[in-house]
């Protein structure tokens, strides 16, 4: 079976600005690794993949206004999925789309690296996906654990390598993962 990838961008809404943790600081990073995603995957045509978080109420309730990509990474998607818990396979859709679209290896990006781009990975790699995790190309804050224990951004970013790779996927970066595509 030929490999047809397609680029996930998970969460990547204006949404997280309204949380207490966001902290702009990390987004050039972030902006600048998965752009060069977005480019690379635009110009190969392969399929690119919104996803956007709802809830009910809040800052994620599509009443908020705010169920919105980022401006700052233009970018015109193949399709559009909201999902309401941490899974984008999880009651979207996607997983039919994906087929359909004849795609079997996900490159997976977006907000927030432990919560619902890791959750993806391990569905999709559960549901028979090959996963490329391009960690640079995923954003999270710094977390505090019950204990008092601070997490920096770079120690939950290498605990999700830690338990993705050589199980649920393969860490790249994004100069690999696009390199993987060709």
């Amino acid at each position: 079976m030929k490999n047809r990838s397609a680029l996930l961008v998970v969460d990547v809404q204006e949404s997280f600005r309204q949380r207490p943790y966001f902290d702009a600081a990390y987004l050039p990073a972030f902006f600048d690794r998965l752009g060069a995603l977005l480019e690379g995957f635009g110009a190969r045509g392969l399929p690119i993949v919104r996803i956007l978080h709802v809830e009910a109420e809040g800052a994620f309730s599509l009443a908020s206004g705010l169920v919105v990509p980022m401006a700052e990474l233009p970018y015109t998607p193949a399709a559009t999925f909201h999902k309401s818990v941490h899974s984008a396979l999880s009651g979207t859709g996607l997983g039919a789309y994906l087929t359909k679209e004849g795609v079997n290896r996900l490159v997976i990006s977006g907000i927030r690296t432990e919560q619902c781009c890791e959750t993806t990975t391990r569905h999709a790699s559960d549901s028979g996906f090959a996963v490329d995790y391009v960690t640079e190309a995923t954003l999270t804050f710094p977390m505090r654990h019950k204990n008092g224990r601070d997490y920096s951004v770079a120690e939950i970013k290498e605990r999700t390598e830690l338990v993705l790779t050589d199980r649920f996927a393969t860490i790249t970066t994004a100069a690999e993962a696009l390199a993987r595509l060709d």
